[in-house]
């Protein structure tokens, strides 16, 4: 049975791929420092990068955080499982490889069945042998600042006998990494957009707004670094452009007369069929294109072009997370991260 073969695994101090809502992570028992230390080999991580712990339950926040503060109980209530990521301040024992020396600890409660099942059948093997604090430090599973993965064949193809099992679960509903909210301090602060907005948060916590402050590595210290906050991340190795949407054909126009070959993601269709042009119409919805995003960008940039061209999102608030993650590809897109 590939739950029972996954934590067994785990329980040896190894890797195992699991579906999430969001991406596929790569796990690793979060209190086994061995365990962990395989996590950034296998992605060419740095160190200094902390990692989400993923938990069965909200019951399971003591464990990980010394303070829980009730707006982390408030939004656990709300949104656990599902796609929001917690930053509080870490219990003494949790290992500075996960929290990247910091004093918080990232902590999520996934919504997907396999990632459930693994989760709660770990716990349970763990609870027998008495140990105390169980969860899963998972990062994407791909290479560190790539693209990505939404399917177990992505995890598979970029990493393969790095991880030991893969566990398939088709599709991630969401497509993008989970919304981090930061409870560490006195100020309520989302560090990284994703399905679950700022005033989504805000409404459930009574508050008038929440402000984005995405950490980078230009941040004040007084903010955590957190996950996949890097200027370059969610990259294609082809060189990535973004460009609006009044712009988007003369930019075609003139890649293609500099003799290059060009993909693009637009809302619209192509005005014309070209040579070296390969054209694709993304969704028009926020949530859809989400879904769809990493698994195109992966499709565009094995296609061996010399440019994809982007068409920018809306700059509404419900396509924000989307930008975000298009911008970091766009820096981080046509050479190493």
């Amino acid at each position: 049975m590939p739950i029972a073969q996954a934590v067994a695994l785990l329980r040896a101090g190894e890797l195992v791929a699991f579906p999430t809502e969001t991406v596929y992570g790569l796990g690793a028992d979060a209190a086994n420092p061995a365990a962990v230390a395989k996590i950034f080999a296998a992605k060419g991580r740095p160190a200094d990068h902390p990692l989400i712990v993923h938990l069965a339950d909200a019951a399971a926040l003591d464990a990980w955080a010394r303070e829980v503060p009730q707006a982390a109980r408030q939004l656990a209530a709300a949104f656990w499982p599902g796609p929001l990521t917690l930053i509080l301040k870490r219990r003494p024992q949790v290992l500075d490889a996960v929290t990247g020396g910091q004093d918080t600890v990232g902590l999520r409660v996934p919504n997907h069945p396999v990632a459930l099942a693994l989760l709660r059948a770990l716990s349970v093997a763990k609870s027998e042998a008495k140990d105390e604090a169980v969860g899963l430090a998972a990062p994407s599973a791909n290479r560190y600042g790539r693209i990505s993965p939404t399917r177990a064949a992505h995890v598979r193809a970029e990493l393969g006998a790095s991880v030991p099992l893969v566990l398939d679960g088709g599709d991630c509903a969401v497509g993008i990494e989970s919304t981090i909210v930061d409870l560490s301090g006195s100020e309520v602060r989302v560090l990284r957009p994703g399905a679950i907005g700022a005033d989504a948060i805000a409404q459930v916590l009574g508050i008038a707004a929440l402000a984005n402050h995405t950490p980078t590595a230009g941040s004040a210290p007084a903010i955590p670094r957190v996950a996949g906050s890097g200027v370059a991340h969610y990259a294609p190795r082809t060189p990535l452009r973004l460009v609006a949407g009044e712009q988007l054909q003369d930019a075609v126009d003139a890649a293609l007369g500099a003799g290059q070959r060009v993909a693009v993601l637009a809302h619209g269709r192509a005005a014309r069929i070209a040579p070296n042009l390969h054209w694709q119409a993304a969704a028009r919805d926020a949530a859809a294109y989400a879904h769809d995003l990493y698994a195109r960008l992966r499709e565009l940039d094995a296609g061996e072009g010399d440019l994809i061209l982007v068409e920018m999102p809306p700059m509404s608030n419900e396509w924000l997370a989307v930008r975000d993650r298009l911008q970091r590809a766009a820096c981080g897109s046509g050479r190493d991260v």
